[in-house]
């Protein structure tokens, strides 16, 4: 299966560079969204071999993905899907092969992972707030996710070809996969390992669950009103 390799990233001058050098020494040039970043977030992933699209300021993961499905179906390249990885170094790229090999046996499928059955490193914070969103994104889905806020996701080209991203930030973990249910894909997760090291997370959980419920109420309001 060839995949282009998606990354949005915010502040991750640390981190970066270790991720794409990774993915070149597979043969993958990755293309990074740098969302407005203040620091070196842009010129360390294009000094590691990376495609470099920037945001002038801060716009969310949303608008970030976003950019990058456009810029990507427009240069028609020759793709199956897009592999959507975040650019803090939590996702490895040996992981990658299990997105792949799943997408290639099953035919209408969106591959997410899954985070869940090794919480032990997980901060208490993060891993009460995904089982909480799980809970209500796997009701609306209608299929049982057990990680509906991970990153590291894979989308058919079809997929995303039909899916209009309205929501700006972290709700759009959420829309994709609410979009895609409703689009008749299959939700399936893999196994990943995350690494967690000093990084900051961009996730402020008590933030993200406001907006989280906002995002549902906006989302529940606009479907009543069809």
């Amino acid at each position: 299966m060839k995949i282009s390799v998606l990354i949005p990233a915010y502040n991750e001058a640390s981190q970066i560079g270790l991720l794409i050098n990774e993915l070149r020494q597979m043969n993958i040039t990755p293309i990074v969204v740098d969302d407005g970043s203040f620091d070196d977030t842009g010129k360390e992933a294009e000094k590691n071999g990376a495609k470099i699209i920037k945001h002038r300021k801060n716009m969310g993961k949303g608008a970030s993905l976003k950019t990058g499905f456009e810029y990507i179906l427009d240069e028609e390249r020759e793709f199956d899907a897009i592999l959507i990885m975040d650019g803090d170094g939590q996702h490895s790229p040996g992981d990658i092969h299990k997105f792949t090999k799943l997408a290639e046996k099953e035919e209408n499928s969106f591959i997410i992972g899954n985070r869940m059955n090794n919480v032990r490193n997980m901060p208490l914070s993060r891993k009460l707030t995904n089982k909480f969103m799980s809970l209500i994104i796997s009701g609306l889905c209608g299929q049982n996710i057990p990680d509906t806020q991970c990153g590291f996701r894979l989308l058919k080209k079809d997929l995303v070809k039909k899916i209009n991203i309205e929501f700006s930030r972290f709700e759009v973990e959420s829309e994709l996969l609410i979009k895609a249910s409703r689009l008749g894909s299959r939700i399936l997760s893999v196994p990943i390992q995350t690494l967690y090291g000093q990084e900051s997370s961009q996730i402020n959980p008590f933030q993200d669950t406001i907006r989280f419920i906002s995002f549902l109420v906006k989302y529940i309001f606009k479907k009543s009103a069809r």
